[in-house]
């Protein structure tokens, strides 16, 4: 994420309280085109944990494309395709429905790589009309949550996402984390 847009256009970081120590950092990203979930914290090594590729940590998105897909497509787009920059995948694909042009999916990816949903849809010339992230790991976007809005993990949620990452937390009151709606068409 960046920290300033060259445009101007405000970023999340402006939305946060300012620390006393250390500074905001954004686990994992979303362009200016994808809207949904970021995780923001704190704590350093958390970040890490939940970004390197060796986690395989889970992300979900809803998708809207527009037009219809074959049972076909969805199955090499859960088998694998090459893209650009390597092999790539969706754990899974799930039909939620849709009227007329437009159809919604939930997929899941285990890697980060730079648009990646999008990608792997257009390399089989779907259009991608909308994206959102819904999970990343075990933190859920809560539905209630307005875009550009955020909150603060209560400890319970804290102590889930210590957990998943492998770690304790080593001071609860040191560290923080947020969940964070990027507002659509705002780059942050």
């Amino acid at each position: 994420m960046t920290r300033r847009d060259p445009e101007g256009r405000p970023t999340v970081f402006v939305r946060f309280p300012e620390l006393l120590t250390g500074r905001w950092l954004t686990v994992g990203r979303l362009d200016i085109n994808t809207s949904g979930l970021l995780l923001v914290t704190n704590n350093g090594e958390l970040a890490n944990r939940l970004m390197h590729p060796s986690s395989d940590v889970e992300r979900e998105y809803a998708v809207r494309i527009l037009g219809n897909v074959s049972d076909a497509l969805l199955a090499r787009l859960t088998a694998g395709v090459e893209l650009d920059d390597g092999f790539a995948k969706f754990n899974e694909i799930h039909f939620s429905g849709g009227e007329g042009a437009n159809k919604w999916y939930y997929v899941t990816v285990s890697e980060g790589r730079n648009r990646l949903v999008r990608r792997l849809w257009e390399s089989q010339q779907v259009v991608v009309s909308r994206l959102m992230r819904v999970r990343y790991g075990p933190v859920v976007l809560p539905e209630y949550l307005k875009s550009g809005s955020y909150y603060e993990l209560s400890d319970k949620e804290l102590d889930l996402v210590f957990e998943f990452a492998g770690m304790k937390p080593a001071n609860a009151d040191a560290s923080s984390a947020s969940a964070n709606v990027k507002e659509q068409n705002k780059k942050s």
